[in-house]
């Protein structure tokens, strides 16, 4: 597909997003001032084209009230966080093209699994087809071999592709790192996944991909005021809240602990403090106590 029709896609979803509802003759404005436009309308059958192409793409539809001769987005909210990931990444790209002659100027985060094992994941995904895989983690000197996997759902996290289902040899939901695969293939096989199985439960009271069992706890954190304004940003979990309080605020959350979160926590240094629960203090402590005792006996 042409980038420039992809970019046109991005501006139309974009546009209508930022009004909310918009009418053609809006539309139509605000297109002529886009970099998009000759200085002429979008023509209307070049829109219906558009709407057409977008939904087939991005499952976004472009739908029309004729109670007051608006068009606005109707997009499935389940799949909203995929959406917006699939044209920031279309947006990326496009953007990525046009500056080649400064490509010595521009760092991106290297996505190790992306490349080899993210495509026919998701196929199989799609497809419900059963994959089997050598698998070779850190903890082991040497991969396993042959596990028959019905992936669940695909996560990223920190720049790794991780994906979550049914380990059959053990009958065990398990989460695998794309880029810990050895070899990978689906085969002539198809499974289902369990109608008791929800993925977005499954892994909403967790942080990253360590989806335990565990109890889910009241987290608060003390953040002072910097701190506080990159969390407010970027934040750490869906479930986070925030009361401010004069130089600090105090952000909440309803979650697993893991020794993810810890590290998590552990990497802002001084301007994070854990209020509570008392167990994640003393996660926290003996995590600073072992590192602090590496100095000492060095």
């Amino acid at each position: 597909m042409a980038r420039n029709l992809l970019s046109r896609y991005i501006w139309l979803v974009d546009t209508i997003r930022r009004y909310g509802s918009i009418t053609r003759r809006q539309l139509d404005e605000a297109w002529v001032r886009s970099d998009n436009s000759d200085g002429a309308p979008l023509p209307r059958r070049t829109f219906y084209n558009y709407r057409a192409a977008i939904e087939e793409l991005f499952n976004i539809s472009i739908v029309f009230n004729s109670s007051d001769n608006t068009y606005s987005i109707n997009e499935d909210t389940s799949a909203e966080g995929l959406t917006d990931w699939l044209l920031n990444s279309v947006a990326m790209t496009d953007m990525l093209s046009d500056a080649r002659e400064v490509a010595d100027k521009i760092f991106l985060e290297e996505v190790p699994s992306a490349r080899d094992y993210l495509p026919p994941m998701v196929k199989a995904l799609k497809d419900s087809r059963v994959v089997e895989m050598d698998y070779h983690p850190y903890t082991r000197q040497t991969p396993h071999r042959a596990i028959s996997f019905h992936p669940y759902f695909l996560k990223i996290f920190r720049q790794r592709w991780y994906v979550t289902g049914l380990n059959v040899g053990e009958d065990k939901i398990k989460t695998y790192a794309l880029d810990r695969i050895v070899s990978m293939h689906v085969v002539d096989e198809h499974y289902s996944i369990p109608e008791y199985f929800d993925a977005a439960a499954y892994s909403k009271d967790s942080f990253g991909i360590v989806f335990n069992r565990g109890e889910v706890k009241d987290v608060i954190l003390r953040v002072d005021a910097r701190q506080a304004k990159y969390f407010r940003a970027l934040p750490l979990h869906h479930s986070q809240r925030e009361t401010l309080s004069d130089g600090y605020s105090l952000f909440s959350y309803r979650m697993k602990l893991s020794e993810d979160f810890v590290q998590e926590l552990l990497s802002h240094g001084s301007s994070v403090t854990v209020v509570r629960p008392p167990e994640l203090r003393a996660m926290i402590t003996s995590s600073l106590r072992a590192s602090l005792a590496n100095y000492e006996k060095s």
